[in-house]
């Protein structure tokens, strides 16, 4: 039985002037774009006691006095520093560690690895630009192509295993040439969990790009298994796939680092898969794909590792341009928590907030905390995507009917979004959940929006609150689909002909309350008048 319900809400008594909300949340507080990201980074890193879980104690990396500058003598005759700069590592890690400084100029290389307690320093002027031919990505090594281990290009700067690394200075890391064939070759024939089988040992997951071989692209920065990193002040131009992108580490920090990718294809700008006691602040990202990004694994692959992405907190951060201001998932088999961001600024990105996942991806999603955030020109301000399209996923992306729950079968839950400003945005929020586990627990309080739409579609829910919020829209509808116990807790509406058109569908949906000065107005089939 379809239930189909509408519920018309006159809000003539909710007043239509300028509120004051309940918690009396400061606005002024929340930063302008002017007020975050790697222009204003401070010298010092601030203490991180605000975070509402227990981190370790994060501290920059220090590094021997010894130093090594690289000159025009370390070119080699193909034009490129890779055997000399790889070499100035390998034996100044020997030695205890020290700086490799890349003074001004422009340098060309291929795959530089870092070892333990090395710090490579890019000067100001400095440029190191990366190749585009496949052989200088080789031989193959251990690395993560989209939360599945493969052996394969890695990264332009690459390390496993090592400990105390640094990337900084104010130098730029640079990708090939947007014409370059690099750019032009397949990701893979399909989505990389059925091109690489979790079956098959990693060692054999050989993706290189010989003898017919795929190659995936690699990324600009990925140290893996590596412990106490810090990318510190560091401009990313045309990566030819994700930036900066720490898998299996633990203690990183990241700071005051530029991302330009707005016109590569999957180029993220930060990629945190799978790393315990992460610090992210004074950044400014524009990117080709999403910007703020938190992974664990994907599909069996990663249930079969079981990392997951914990204590991470990112503030004082810009994003500028991308499809996402901040997005957990898509990966997400290891699970996510205990993740803490504030006082950022999301400009001109498709999504603000975003929540991300697939029902063949596992794992869980929890303990978020986003506050004192401004959300300017963007297409939607809060997004929960966990079905997918029919493109990529086939039938798992159809809600109906519901599916078994499996350990593949990924849940989110526990979300709280608070202190914003949605400056200008086509709609404020869709959910398009897993009807098998709904997403539940999600809290969005204390918030000033100006939006087209307001709620495109709520499905697949339970437990979802607006609270204390004042919402200008240019359109009265709301659509709730499948979706229970949602609580709208003091919120003002100003909508055409100042009443709420609420759609509501589905057999499960129940619960859905209107709560203005302790008074609840319960949603039902039929038509129900707030006077």
């Amino acid at each position: 039985m379809n239930i189909h319900a509408k519920c018309l809400l006159s809000l003539s008594l909710i007043l239509l002037s300028c509120p004051i909300l309940a918690d009396e949340t400061d606005f002024n507080a929340i930063p302008a774009k002017n007020e975050v990201g790697a222009d204003v980074m401070p010298t010092e890193i601030m203490p991180m006691d605000e975070a509402p879980f227990k981190m370790g104690k994060l501290k920059r990396p220090k590094f021997p006095d010894r130093q090594v500058i690289i000159s025009s003598n370390d070119v080699s005759e193909s034009g490129k520093l890779t055997p000399a700069i790889n070499d100035i590592i390998s034996e100044l890690s020997k030695k205890g560690g020290g700086s490799v400084v890349v003074p001004t100029g422009h340098w060309k290389s291929g795959r530089i690895t870092l070892k333990s307690n090395i710090n490579l320093q890019l000067e100001s002027g400095a440029i190191i630009e990366f190749s585009g031919e496949i052989d200088d990505y080789q031989p193959a090594v251990f690395t993560r192509h989209e939360g599945i281990e493969i052996m394969g290009a890695g990264a332009f700067i690459y390390a496993d295993g090592a400990k105390n690394i640094a990337l900084t200075g104010k130098g730029v890391i640079m990708g090939p040439p947007m014409d370059s064939p690099m750019r032009s070759l397949p990701n893979g024939n399909s989505v990389v969990e059925n091109d690489v089988p979790y079956t098959m040992p990693v060692a054999e997951r050989i993706c290189d790009g010989y003898d017919g071989r795929t190659f995936y692209r690699p990324k600009a920065f990925s140290p893996i298994n590596c412990k106490n990193v810090l990318v510190e002040g560091v401009t990313f131009e045309r990566s030819v796939l994700w930036n900066v992108n720490p898998v299996y580490c633990e203690n990183v920090i990241i700071r005051g680092i530029t991302v330009n990718s707005v016109n590569v294809p999957s180029g993220d700008g930060i990629d945190i898969s799978s790393c315990k006691n992460v610090l992210i602040e004074y950044s400014t990202l524009s990117c080709g794909d999403d910007c703020f990004t938190l992974k664990s694994g994907r599909c069996e692959d990663g249930l079969r590792v079981n990392k997951p992405t914990e204590n991470v907190l990112i503030r004082y951060c810009l994003a500028n341009e991308g499809h996402g201001g901040i997005t957990c998932g898509s990966e997400t088999a290891g699970g996510i928590k205990n993740v803490y961001l504030h006082d950022c600024v999301f400009n001109n990105t498709r999504t603000g907030f975003r929540f991300k996942t697939r029902r063949n991806r596992g794992g869980t999603t929890e303990n978020i905390l986003y506050e004192n955030v401004r959300i300017i020109d963007m297409r939607e301000a809060f997004t929960w995507d966990l079905l997918g399209t029919p493109e990529y996923m086939g039938e798992l992306a159809r809600r109906y009917p519901p599916l078994d729950i499996t350990p593949l079968t990924p849940t989110v839950k526990d979300i709280t979004i608070r202190n914003f400003i949605v400056e200008s945005t086509d709609r404020l929020l869709s959910v398009n959940g897993i009807p098998e586990i709904p997403c539940a627990n999600v809290i969005i309080e204390n918030g000033i929006v100006k939006t087209n739409v307001i709620i495109r579609t709520l499905n697949d829910a339970d437990g979802f609150t607006l609270r204390n919020m004042t919402i200008q829209a240019t359109n009265n509808a709301v659509k709730i689909d499948d979706s229970r116990n949602v609580v709208f807790d003091n919120v003002t509406f100003y909508v055409p002909g100042n009443a709420l058109n609420m759609d509501m569908i589905g057999e499960k949906t129940s619960g859905i309350v209107i709560r203005n000065n302790g008074e609840d107005i319960i949603c039902k089939q039929g038509i129900n008048t707030l006077k």
